[in-house]
C-alpha cells in the first residue's frame, strides 16, 4: 500500500492499515492547531481512549500509540453535527484531510496531516449512556461534565472520573503500560454482546497451515458470535458497512482484531498466519495489528 503524501486518503489509508507510531512532536503540534480550532468555534471536546490514557496516567503521549483520540457529545454544550462540519471545513483549510468512520452510535472524522491521525468522534447519548468504539457502553455523565487537566502545556478535558473512565475502557490494570496488540484483549474481553439485525457477511476461518477451521467461534465484538462449518466458513450479520472488532478462538489459538472495515454480502478471510506476521510487525515496532481479513 502507498504511504502517500503525508497528508491525503492514501496516507490516511496506511495509518488505519499499518497503525505506525505517531511522530510525537507532530502529533503535539497538530492537537494544539485542531484545539484551536474547535475552541474557536465553541465546541467542546475531550481527550479519549489512548490520548486520555497517556495524559492521565504518563503526563504526555504514549510513545507506541498510532493516532490522537478526540470525542465530543452531539446535543450537549450545544453543539450539533453542523457545528461538527464546520470544524471540518477549518481542519480542511488547515492542509487535514478528512475521512469519515460511521458506526450505529457515533461518527468519526479521521483527520491526517504531515503523516499523524487524529480522529475527532461525534457520539450521541442513548439512555444515559455513550457507546465509545468498539461498543463499551460509558456513563454519559462523565463526559457531559467533564474534568480539565493540563496536557503538553495547555489545558484539555478528559472523562469525569478519569481513573473510573479508563477503567471501564482498559480493565482494572489500567496504569500497567501495554503496547498494542496487548491491551486490545482486556477491551474487548468486558464487552457483552446483544441482539442484531441487520445483513450477513461472511468469514473464512484458516488455520497457520491455511486450511480451514471446523467450529472456531467467531464473536462481532458488542453484537454476538457465530460458529464456523466443515468448510471454515461462518455467517455474520452486520448492523451497517462499518468497522467493527472480533474475537476467533478455536482449540489453541485466539486472535483479537480490534479495527476491520466489513460490509453485507462479502466474504472475508481471516488466516492465523496473517495475524501472526501482523503481531511480527507491531513486536518490530514499525507498525502495530491493523487490518487483518482479506476478501475472498
Amino acid at each position: 500500500m502507498h504511504l502517500g503524501n503525508g497528508s491525503d486518503q492514501a496516507t490516511l489509508e496506511y495509518t488505519l492499515k499499518y497503525n505506525p507510531p505517531m511522530d510525537l512532536a507532530v502529533a503535539e503540534r497538530n492537537l494544539k492547531e485542531i484545539k484551536g480550532i474547535l475552541e474557536g468555534l465553541g465546541v467542546v471536546f475531550l481527550l479519549g481512549s489512548g490520548s486520555c490514557l497517556g495524559a492521565v496516567r504518563d503526563k504526555a503521549f504514549i510513545p507506541w500509540d498510532d493516532d490522537v483520540d478526540l470525542l465530543t457529545v452531539i446535543g450537549t454544550n450545544g453543539l450539533t453535527e453542523k457545528l461538527v462540519d464546520a470544524a471540518v471545513e477549518e481542519f480542511r483549510e488547515k492542509g487535514y484531510f478528512v475521512g469519515e468512520m460511521d458506526a450505529p452510535r457515533s461518527t468519526t472524522k479521521m483527520t491526517v496531516k504531515d503523516h499523524v491521525r487524529i480522529s475527532l468522534e461525534a457520539v450521541r447519548i442513548y439512555d444515559d449512556h455513550l457507546y465509545s468504539y468498539p461498543g463499551i457502553a460509558l456513563p454519559a455523565a462523565m463526559f457531559t461534565h467533564p474534568k480539565e487537566i493540563e496536557f503538553l502545556g495547555e489545558r484539555f478535558n478528559v472523562p469525569n472520573p478519569p481513573e473510573e473512565y479508563l477503567r471501564l475502557k482498559y480493565g482494572a490494570e489500567w496504569m500497567v503500560p501495554k503496547r498494542s496488540g496487548e491491551y486490545e484483549k482486556d477491551v474487548v474481553e468486558k464487552i457483552s454482546g446483544g441482539e442484531v439485525t441487520g445483513r450477513p457477511c461472511w468469514l473464512r476461518v484458516l488455520d497457520q497451515n491455511d486450511q480451514p477451521v471446523s467450529g472456531a467461534e467467531v464473536t462481532l465484538v458488542g453484537y454476538g458470535r457465530s460458529w464456523t462449518g466443515r468448510q471454515g466458513y461462518a455467517e455474520i450479520t452486520l448492523p451497517s458497512p462499518t468497522w467493527y472488532a472480533l474475537v476467533i478462538k478455536y482449540p489453541g489459538h485466539e486472535g483479537v482484531l480490534y479495527m476491520e472495515e466489513l460490509e453485507p454480502n462479502r466474504t472475508y478471510v481471516y488466516s492465523a498466519d496473517s495475524l501472526s506476521r501482523a503481531r511480527s510487525l507491531a513486536a518490530g515496532e514499525v507498525g502495530t495489528v491493523g487490518n487483518v481479513l482479506s476478501q475472498e
